[in-house]
């Protein structure tokens, strides 16, 4: 095995073993050794992230595990990022993404999580945070030009906000797809606003995401 071949094999290890230190390590041992960081990132990082997403939807993680790892893949991604920018080369795209948790609401986890998988499953995600405005959504929506426009809601009282958002999207005349998710989500309620998708998990919201926009799994 080559040296970058166990590098890569160690960035995809360090998330599955949500080892932060072993992850922070092999990147830079990748920078120095000017290793292609797409190639890091993508076969690396992003290939043990979506192992770590197989196996909790397959129930054999559990969500603490999923809170570490995207905790790992992001930490050891802004390490790699300059490298990236330094390089020229850019990141296979499926699509870019608006998310973030809607205004009132400043629950992140499940959003942060689904970012994390988004991102590992080749989208461009701009995250907006938590407790974001509807004209937020809308402007950064209108800005990068997004596919999907994400958005999160925990709490019942906040689940309104989506549709505000999603009417809005609709007023201006955006084409982006809309696609909701969070504990106050049903199908139903995704129906009566007119999403064009609810997230039921981060792994589902991944299928979900690559269904609206025709890419095949």
């Amino acid at each position: 095995m080559s040296s970058q071949e166990k590098i890569l094999a160690q960035l995809a290890s360090s998330v599955i073993e949500l080892d932060d230190t072993k992850a922070l390590d092999a990147a830079r041992r990748a920078v120095q050794a000017g290793l292609d960081p797409v190639d890091m990132i993508e076969n690396g990082l992003a290939a043990g992230l979506r192992e770590v997403g197989s196996r909790f939807e397959r129930g054999d993680l559990f969500l603490a595990h999923m809170i570490a790892a995207a905790g790992v893949f992001q930490a050891a991604l802004k390490l790699l990022e300059p490298a990236l920018l330094e390089s020229g080369r850019e990141l296979k795209r499926s699509g870019r993404i608006v998310l973030g948790t809607v205004q009132g609401d400043i629950h992140d986890i499940g959003k942060n999580i689904v970012g994390a998988l988004l991102s590992a499953g080749g989208f461009e995600i701009y995250d907006l945070g938590k407790d974001v405005a509807p004209d937020l959504f809308v402007g950064k929506a209108k800005e990068v030009e997004s596919d999907i426009v994400g958005m999160s809601a925990l709490l019942t009282t906040t689940a309104p906000v989506q549709k505000v958002v999603i009417d809005i999207l609709r007023r201006e005349g955006l084409k982006c797809k809309t696609m909701v998710g969070g504990a106050a989500v049903s199908e139903d309620w995704a129906k009566e606003i007119g999403a064009d998708a609810r997230g039921i998990d981060a792994a589902d919201g991944v299928r979900k995401a690559r269904a609206l926009l025709g890419i095949s799994t």
